[in-house]
């Protein structure tokens, strides 16, 4: 199935996430788009969609590859009535839908990397980006990009990514339709959203711990100038990993890039 605005528009019609679709052949940063589209109002549930990115935004403004032809990447559009400090626990139910839909074609393979990428066989496959914007009333709306890996080959990545990257069709040995691919991940991403607005982030918590590969394993967490080392304890209500470092001491880890290290 070509990957065209009227097919996007046919596949999603009638969904709560997914109904309205902005789609361009090629853009910037399809979070860029929208949120200069959840600022114009566009209602909940809005997603953009792009063959292509000219600049296609990672975690810590790095770029992520997005050639044509090839890949998924989605901004939804989302405006819940939660506090801002919930807001960065809308990557991690994400990445749950992301490994659901993966998991049935890698079953054994797929593990979520706290806090926002999805990997196959430990190479990423998936990078998920949540950016908020707030007054003084609360979360005025939320864009949650996703950016997944289909239909690369190996050559398609730049050297230096080549060892730490993949795609779903190198993994799986064959090509796969990207119209059933966004169809199926807002689908999951839906039921996930409401059981989060439903119940918090504990209503995901087992879920994401089923993909994470973290638990009780030794991590280095950089973030900046700063870092932390200790054993993972778990996870919080709030998506905040817990560590014990050689003290003994219980530490949250707010943010940064995680390493683990070898046992």
């Amino acid at each position: 199935m070509n990957f065209t605005e009227e097919k996007l528009k046919e596949r999603l019609a009638g969904k709560n996430i997914g109904g309205f679709v902005r789609y361009f052949r090629e853009i910037d940063s399809t979070n860029i788009m929208a949120c200069h589209l959840a600022r114009d109002g566009a209602p909940e549930g809005t997603i953009v969609v792009a063959d292509a990115q000219g600049k296609g935004k990672g975690r810590l403004n790095r770029v992520w590859q997005s050639p044509p032809g090839s890949n998924l990447y989605v901004s939804i559009i989302l405006r819940p009535s939660i506090t801002p400090p919930a807001a960065p626990q809308l990557t991690l139910v994400a990445g749950v839908a992301v490994a659901d839909l993966l998991a049935p074609c890698c079953p054994g393979k797929v593990t979520i990397k706290w806090p926002n990428d999805v990997l196959i066989s430990g190479k990423k496959v998936c990078g998920i980006l949540t950016e908020m914007h707030s007054s003084a009333q609360g979360v005025d709306f939320i864009v949650l990009g996703v950016g997944l890996n289909i239909n690369m080959n190996r050559e398609d990545f730049e050297p230096a990514l080549r060892n730490t990257a993949t795609s779903l069709k190198i993994e799986t040995g064959k090509t796969h339709d990207r119209i059933e691919v966004i169809s199926g991940l807002l689908n999951l991403f839906e039921t996930w959203y409401k059981v989060f607005l439903s119940a918090g982030f504990p209503g995901v918590r087992d879920a994401w711990l089923r993909y994470a590969d973290i638990l009780g394993r030794q991590i280095r967490v950089v973030f900046r100038e700063d870092t932390q080392t200790g054993v993972v304890t778990g996870i919080d209500d709030d998506g905040t990993v817990v560590i014990k470092d050689a003290d003994g001491t219980a530490q949250r880890v707010i943010a940064g890039d995680v390493y683990l290290l070898k046992e």
